[in-house]
């Protein structure tokens, strides 16, 4: 059986109705309030409930009853259970969020995105309880309300607990940390040894230099000593004459060759 007292506000119903013990040691062994156990005798509380039989059921002896009834100031223990039942983990599903809160997440999720950048959807998901498109469209300003939408802390509108929102922007501090160093790493492994796509490259270009020393200097398309200082005669190129500048020029010519002495 389960370490933990089953059905406690049935149990403290059938303690008040059949035995004496006192209110405070019904509460300690049920795990309730003095007030709750004593609203139970006076009808206020858990009104319809039937009351179950803890030594019926094994979660509470007889003798340790007649032992808590006979000292006012003694505490019930559990009786040990004889079957040991695995406690069965539940998987946490998505937060609840009330009806008269679900307008006030957009408010949420906008003040997140802007003050903690770092967080990511998911993060996000969990604090609020609302869905990826949601963010996204938020993120986009596309949302349907987008012109109304305030950042307002989700602790003040009650979505979240300070605790919860402190413990998601450290574990997203230390996400990116872990990241930085990792691309830090990355870079320095990078600076001592390239890959091989950077390193081939440079071998076949160390290779095409080898060989070009190795040729005669006519194969590899150089100069030789003996032309070094010559130079390409440039291609005369065609030209058209016009016959009266022609004449023009010959007539200067003949002025100039005759003697000016007479």
């Amino acid at each position: 059986m389960a370490s933990r007292l089953l059905m406690p506000k049935a149990t403290a119903v059938w303690l008040v109705e059949n035995t004496s013990l006192t209110f405070e040691q019904i509460a300690d062994f049920c795990e309730l309030h003095e007030l709750e156990v004593k609203g139970i005798a006076d009808g206020d509380v858990a009104l319809g409930i039937r009351g179950m039989d803890p030594v019926a059921s094994g979660q509470l002896t007889r003798e340790e009853l007649e032992r808590g009834q006979a000292d006012p100031s003694y505490r019930l223990k559990l009786a040990e259970p004889k079957v040991e039942i695995p406690e069965v983990p539940t998987k946490r599903g998505p937060r609840y969020t009330p009806v008269s809160r679900r307008q006030d997440r957009p408010d949420a999720i906008s003040w997140l995105l802007r003050n903690h950048p770092e967080l990511t959807d998911s993060q996000i998901m969990k604090l609020v309880g609302t869905t990826k498109p949601t963010i996204q469209s938020i993120r986009d300003r596309t949302h349907w309300n987008s012109s109304n939408i305030k950042p307002v802390d989700p602790v003040t509108l009650g979505l979240c607990s300070q605790i919860e929102l402190d413990n998601a922007v450290r574990a997203a501090a230390q996400r990116l940390e872990r990241e930085r160093r990792k691309a830090e790493a990355e870079q320095v492994r990078a600076g001592t040894l390239l890959p091989a796509s950077e390193t081939a490259p440079r071998a076949t270009e160390t290779a095409e230099v080898a060989e070009d020393e190795d040729r005669p200097a006519d194969e590899a398309g150089h100069d030789s000593p003996d032309d070094a200082g010559e130079q390409p005669e440039p291609e005369s190129e065609e030209r058209t004459y016009d016959p009266d500048s022609v004449f023009a020029k010959l007539k200067n010519l003949k002025l100039e060759e005759e003697p000016t002495d007479r």
